[in-house]
């Protein structure tokens, strides 16, 4: 998996002062998109163990409130074998810091209909998540009073209470 930017202290992918990867690919294309630069997998750098151990130091600081995945596309399958030792190394390291992830993919269809049921790796990958922003970035519908998202057909997903009740939970950061 490649990666384009480590931001070691991002407050606008997150609540709190956050670590963000973006990694690179991403087949959605979205026009107006942020980081057009993302869309080629080949584009930015290798992630490799170093990655990870530059990851791992800069979240050690108690104001970092957690890990967020941009792109690029972290739910492209390649992007979920790579992210996913990234995510269990974060967990096991520091369990109280959230992770959220950022993906044009729509949470109930594409992931769990589709990739839950083609891919080993997206419930594992799901399970690390605490809050997840989905779907494609739309233009006409683009929003900057929208809170950690750019269109209003974007939504705050509460992760794990939804997998649990078995229906989509809005995080109230959606109004």
């Amino acid at each position: 998996m490649n990666y384009s930017v480590i931001k070691k202290r991002d407050i606008a992918n997150g609540l709190g002062v956050r670590v963000s990867i973006f990694v690179s690919g991403c087949t959605h294309r979205c026009e107006g998109c942020f980081n057009e630069t993302t869309w080629d997998f080949q584009s930015g750098e290798l992630f490799t163990e170093d990655t990870l151990q530059e990851v791992l130091e800069a979240m050690r600081p108690s104001y970092i409130t957690g890990l967020s995945l941009l792109g690029g596309e972290p739910f492209e399958h390649v992007n979920q074998q790579g992210l996913l030792p990234v995510l269990r190394a974060v967990k096991k390291e520091f369990p109280q810091k959230d992770i959220w992830c950022y993906t044009g993919y729509t949470f109930e269809t594409d992931i769990l209909e589709h990739m839950c049921k083609e891919w080993n790796e997206t419930s594992e990958f799901l399970s690390y998540i605490d809050i997840l922003v989905d779907g494609e970035f739309k233009m006409p519908l683009k929003s900057l009073s929208l809170k950690f998202r750019g269109s209003s057909n974007q939504r705050i997903i509460q992760v794990k209470p939804s997998l649990a009740n078995g229906e989509t939970v809005l995080d109230p950061l959606n109004n």
